[in-house]
């Protein structure tokens, strides 16, 4: 049996009866795949995926929800947002108009392949027919006429397909489906609907738009890697974990935490991997690499065997390879995925999912147990680093604050069931470093890629899953000035929706990140600053601040808003507003707490380095002396080749 419908309402209907099922420890999921789809209409697609929203709006209401979005990219942010809190079970679909609504996705779609999360963009083409061609916004080419610019997603998608004719919407919805539910492969699955096949008919079997299972396989790790690492563990003067995303999106942190206390191993994690482990355990060391902790960094830089686990080894883990200092240190990675298994050229690469491989580790290290002066050592560093953050978190800039003591003001001020979001600037490195989580949802930074413009956006997807599975959490934003002006438009959607969504918006009328690394690397913050320009010299560094109000400016969005303003109670003011932005109401909408900051006080040192190449020929003295530095950490370099 079939059904006639166009290859829009077909997309639709099918996506509708999609589901992820997972099973941890006994425990079933089972949840839509695709809970909504994010959509702007344009001539590409308000014709094609926009009267299928519309249809099934009538008729069935709970099939597929549709939301508004204010910016194509934030769409996307708020579907990875979604599928990181969801552990990559759930992710939001995305439709788009055809030329620059479509491309306006390319970064959303880079974020979400580089963090190995899902989202489904569906972006509009040309016609297939090339009845009227060139339509408008099309890009041609005459020395390849079937290339649009829909092809630039090819590169930063983990499936890229266009249905071209209305019969291959099956395979690829498919095959779209596929790559979504698979930890391996995961991405943004990006599948490209010419606008006039969007409209045309076709007979779709009744199979195809039944309710459908998509299970996520977790792989058990293979006895010969479970030995081999075993006799890794047992044979090592000074282990340690370094604990990635794949503890997290295996749910495996209690796993985890039976074997650090059963072995003394210590556990240091990476950005994705915060939470994996309260901070304050005897056995957790903190923060790894470029923005890490002195404690994690000093027994690592010793290590003699590194235990990774569900991690991509990013350069500012590794601190661009300088990291690993003990010139016999061994690698047992255990990773879903063999290309982050081999990394490093890991002596034991396990491929299998962290918890099972974990709880095979738990039962066959029994009665292993490192040194006392191992457990005496991360005792000693752990305390060194918590006395330096808490020293971070002190009262020592008036009237206005320095960023440290407001990641601690906020951080104070939140429950441990609330979730920090953040992605760009100098706050993922500092929140790195200093936010002290407990809860293995309570920290959500994206870092693989670092977009400037994600927090706003990935905070709403992040609290759209809150709502959606009944958590009692808030969700915090702290966004810098800088990335607040990429994309704080999607508050007009927190408003329209009555979405509570608490910001804290950091003024320090600058790139303060890219400003501190310029001045390491001798090039004296320029171009840095939010300036006047001074014509006389075209330079924007020495000019007056600039006089914008951002506050005002969240006001004129519909945001409720509350100033700190400098002063000597700045401190005081500012954990009472985050206590005050925390009983409003769910329903009530965005609620932005703006704070002026310093823009050059730096966070404690993590006693690391991250490898950004400096001129090696320059008039400047500043340049001269920052080549020379960073050619006496170069010779720290060193491959890792197991």
């Amino acid at each position: 049996m079939t059904q006639k419908l166009s290859v829009a309402q077909a997309v639709v209907k099918f996506l509708g009866n999609q589901y992820t099922v997972d099973e941890i420890a006994g425990e079933r999921f089972c949840e839509r795949t695709i809970p909504g789809t994010f959509g702007i209409f344009g001539h590409g697609n308000v014709a094609g995926v926009g009267q299928a929203l519309r249809q099934f709006q009538e008729l069935e209401p709970e099939l597929m929800p549709y939301y508004q979005g204010r910016n194509e990219q934030a769409q996307v942010h708020q579907a990875v947002g979604y599928a990181r809190h969801t552990r990559r079970r759930q992710t939001f679909a995305v439709t788009t108009s055809v030329g620059p609504g479509s491309t306006n996705m390319v970064t959303g779609a880079a974020l979400a392949t580089t963090n190995r999360l899902p989202a489904l963009l569906l972006p509009s083409d040309v016609f297939a027919t090339r009845a009227t061609d060139p339509v408008l916004q099309q890009l041609e080419r005459p020395d390849a006429y079937d290339v649009t610019v829909n092809d630039s997603f090819r590169p930063v998608s983990r499936y890229f397909d266009r249905v071209w004719r209305p019969e291959q919407v099956f395979s690829a919805l498919l095959n779209g489906m596929r790559v979504l539910t698979d930890p391996v492969e995961t991405g943004a699955v990006v599948i490209s609907l010419p606008q006039d096949v969007q409209a045309e008919a076709v007979e779709v079997p009744d199979e195809f738009l039944a309710p459908r299972e998509w299970r996520i396989r977790r792989p058990e790790p293979e006895d010969v890697d479970v030995r081999a690492a075993v006799e890794r563990i047992r044979a090592a003067r000074q282990p340690v974990v370094i604990a990635g995303g794949g503890v997290a999106y295996a749910f495996a942190q209690d796993e985890l935490r039976r074997f650090a206390e059963a072995t003394g191993i210590p556990v240091a994690y990476t950005q994705a991997g915060v939470g994996v482990m309260d901070w304050d355990h005897p056995l957790c060391l903190g923060a790894v690499g470029s923005t890490g902790s002195t404690a994690a960094n000093a027994i690592v830089r010793d290590a003699d065997l590194v235990i990774g686990i569900g991690t991509r080894y990013e350069d500012f883990t590794t601190a661009s390879r300088t990291a690993f200092q003990n010139p016999d240190v061994s690698f047992v990675n255990i990773n879903v995925a063999s290309f982050d298994a081999f990394k490093h050229g890991s002596t034991v690469p396990m491929v299998a999912d962290a918890r099972k491989a974990l709880v095979a580790l738990n039962s066959a290290t029994e009665g292993i147990r490192v040194s006392k002066a191992l457990s005496a050592e991360v005792a000693r560093e752990k305390q060194r680093w918590d006395g330096i953050a808490d020293e971070a978190f002190a009262e020592r800039f008036r009237p206005v604050m320095s960023q440290n003591e407001v990641i601690g003001r906020v951080n104070k001020a939140m429950d441990e069931r609330d979730v920090v979001i953040c992605a760009a600037g100098s706050l993922p490195g500092d929140l790195h470093k200093l936010w002290r989580v407990k809860d293995p949802y309570g920290y959500h930074v994206e870092y693989a890629y670092s977009c400037m413009g994600y927090e706003i956006p990935g905070g709403l997807g992040v609290k759209r899953a809150v709502l959606d599975h009944g958590e009692d959490r808030d969700v915090v934003v702290t966004v810098g000035d800088g990335s607040y002006l990429m994309m704080h438009t999607e508050l007009v959607t927190a408003v329209a929706e009555g979405l509570k969504l608490i910001v804290v918006l950091l003024q320090n009328h600058g790139y303060a990140s890219i400003g501190a690394l310029s001045e390491s690397l001798g090039s004296q913050r320029f171009g840095t600053k939010y300036r006047y320009l001074d014509e006389a010299e075209h330079s924007f560094d020495r000019g007056d601040t600039l006089p914008i109000d951002l506050a005002t400016n969240a006001e004129s969005l519909g945001v409720r808003v509350i100033r700190v303003n400098p002063g000597e109670n700045v401190g005081t003011d500012l954990s009472e507003a985050v206590a005050r932005a925390k009983t409003l109401p769910e329903g009530s909408g965005p609620v932005l707490i703006h704070v002026d900051t310093l823009l050059e006080a730096d966070a404690p040192s993590s006693e690391s380095w991250w490898d950004v190449p400096v001129t090696g020929v320059s008039e400047l003295a500043s340049t001269q002396e920052a080549y020379q530095t960073y050619q006496a950490q170069k010779s720290t370099q060193r491959p890792l080749l197991g």
